[in-house]
């Protein structure tokens, strides 16, 4: 599993699905959920080259997912991310694996907290986020909100 970053122009051609040689997309991706933050991320000059979106990769090198933080730390050095695969690539360790590898970025770029949340309904990003490390630190309106020092 790996993490490539994408930039604004990546972004658009992924919403147009305008695939080029070596993007190497799996049929699925993008899903549905990524579509938002994709297009803002599109519609932006410029991007954080560091707290933005990654395209998840299998071990084929095949995007099948997205990982992405919400912006920069913020004066406290906390930054919030969300992740998530398409259902052909769940249950293989790839998002564990991928929010493994976003954490350590944000740690290697100054933050020294990350927060998440979850539907909780959402048994198995719900595992995700335990077998990451984080602790559940609230409830509240079906979500579950959870945090972690880098």
């Amino acid at each position: 599993m790996r993490l490539d970053p994408i930039d604004s122009a990546l972004a658009a051609r992924i919403v147009a699905r305008d695939e080029r040689s070596g993007d190497d997309w799996h049929p699925e991706y993008p899903f549905e959920d990524e579509l938002v933050p994709l297009q803002s991320l599109a519609a932006r000059e410029e991007a954080d080259p560091v707290f933005t979106l990654y395209a998840i990769r299998d071990d084929l090198g095949v995007a099948v997912g997205g990982f992405g933080f919400f912006g920069p730390p913020d004066e406290t050095g906390t930054v919030e991310f969300g992740y998530g695969l398409i259902p052909a690539a769940r249950g293989r360790g790839l998002a564990t694996a991928a929010v493994a590898e976003g954490l350590r970025i944000a740690a290697a770029h100054g933050a020294l907290r990350a927060i998440a949340d979850t539907d909780e309904t959402n048994l198995a990003s719900l595992a995700v986020l335990a077998r990451s490390g984080l602790t559940e630190i609230r409830r509240e309106g079906g979500m579950v909100y959870f945090a972690r020092e880098l």
